[in-house]
């Protein structure tokens, strides 16, 4: 059973960071930011904090062992100095140096690679991450070790991550912090949050939302088969790219060892996963998901919160079809297995790429635009695109379309569009191999 009460009560009662510690969060990082502005060196160069990671992606849990901690990053947004540039570790050395010459934070700091961590003992930590936006429009972090600049999309990943968590109806979020609780718990895998939260990201699909998302139970289920599914065609751990900033990758935060374990964990819990979602017996469906959670899930503050909780708390806002939009599980069967990224770029007026639209975050009207899916499906595949508009200018002419475009000949695996409404659309692509959806993806296009 789906047991949604269960899983609310489960989320609020254990798993959610309370929401005192999420103010005193706030307060910390205020204060830090406070100390910085004041500072005769960072004080200068400061342009903003950007909360990054799981504090900016509303997926913080709390620490489920005694001496766990929780933690947080931001993105500590400075003005670009050009003798620093020239070696970039200068920059972490500055921030470093900030806070040895404030008096609250001199005795509580740890030096990173990437990030000065200020340490509130046996609690919390927070790592504040100098960025810079260079001359040129690109983003970047410092590799301290490596003495170098690193890409990065900080905006664009908690887009991305926003846009999987609405096609699951918000259970992504919640997915993944019950994912991070049996991690913690069952200490049976090691997998950092951000790769974490890319892989089941990634197996999000464009496919039948509103039954596979339908609630937190079967959410878990859909994305764990789905990643148990995609795990077993890669036994050698594969390259896991940053899904906002291309060329952009984290294995250097996993192992090979720890990879191969986790492939056997997911498996199991897939299994215990489906067993307690396809029992009818509440009691009984109860039992196999605490197998999966621990007795915490049939505690007994939790299974009274749960009793007293309507299993249909909120009615659903109604998706409204478009007059000839069409869905592509009414045409095709879905077995997954493989994963499908769409890349849109927006053009210049020659033609050629001019810039990722998940840098830019939206476009103006009146621009060409690129998509092109990246696929690990290998073989013979065909490919089928979709593009949904929204909003008063499409609709006034008849052109929220949402047809099912398939292309011209087996994997064309681009497709061009132009930006004539403005509204927040979207674009679908899907990959088949034998009749039947192994991947999909989707992208929102925000046009102003």
């Amino acid at each position: 059973m789906e047991l949604e009460n269960y899983f609310t009560a489960f989320l609020q009662n254990t798993v959610n960071l309370k929401q005192w510690k999420l103010n005193q969060l706030d307060g910390r990082v205020s204060a830090i930011v406070d100390a910085l502005k004041k500072d005769a060196v960072i004080g200068a160069l400061y342009q903003e904090h950007i909360p990054q990671g799981s504090w900016a992606h509303e997926t913080i849990i709390t620490p489920v062992g005694a001496l766990d901690e929780f933690d947080a990053d931001f993105l500590l947004h400075i003005e670009e100095v050009p003798e620093w540039s020239e070696n970039p570790k200068e920059y972490l050395r500055e921030v470093r140096a900030a806070f040895k010459r404030n008096t609250t934070y001199q005795t509580m700091l740890q030096r990173k690679n990437r990030c000065v961590r200020i340490d509130y003992a046996n609690d919390c930590h927070v790592d504040v991450v100098p960025y810079l936006v260079r001359d040129d429009g690109t983003q970047v972090i410092v590799n301290y070790k490596e003495n170098k600049f690193e890409d990065t999309n900080p905006a664009g990943f908690t887009s991305w991550m926003k846009e999987k968590d609405d096609i699951t109806n918000g259970n992504l979020r919640r997915v993944i912090r019950l994912l991070k609780y049996i991690r913690d718990y069952k200490n049976t895998f090691d997998c950092p949050s951000v790769i974490l939260t890319t892989l089941l990201g990634g197996r999000v699909q464009a496919f039948d939302t509103e039954a596979r998302y339908a609630s937190v139970g079967s959410t878990l289920v859909a994305l764990l088969e789905d990643l148990d599914s995609w795990l077993r065609w890669h036994e050698q751990m594969p390259v896991l790219e940053d899904p906002s900033c291309l060329g952009t990758y984290f294995n250097h935060r996993w192992t090979q060892e720890k990879y191969a374990n986790f492939r056997v964990q997911v498996q199991r819990y897939a299994e215990w996963a489906r067993e307690a979602l396809a029992e009818d017996d509440e009691d009984t469906s109860a039992s196999l998901w605490r197998k999966l959670f621990g007795d915490t899930f049939v505690a007994e503050e939790n299974v009274r919160l749960a009793k007293s909780l309507a299993h249909s708390g909120q009615e659903k806002a109604l998706v409204l079809r478009a007059p000839d939009e069409e869905f592509i599980h009414e045409h095709y069967s879905y077995v997954g297995g493989h994963s499908a990224r769409i890349d849109a770029f927006v053009l210049r007026d020659s033609g050629h790429v001019a810039r990722s639209l998940r840098v830019d975050g939206r476009v103006q009207k009146n621009r060409d635009l690129l998509f092109r899916v990246v696929t690990d499906v290998r073989g013979e595949f065909d490919v089928i695109w979709k593009v949904r508009n929204t909003g008063e200018e499409a609709e006034r002419v008849g052109q929220l379309r949402g047809q099912l475009l398939e292309a011209d000949g087996t994997q064309s695996v681009e497709h061009r569009e132009s930006t004539s409404y403005a509204g927040n659309h979207f674009v679908e692509v899907y990959i088949l191999q034998g009749g039947r959806v192994v991947a999909s993806d989707h992208h929102a296009v925000v046009i102003r």
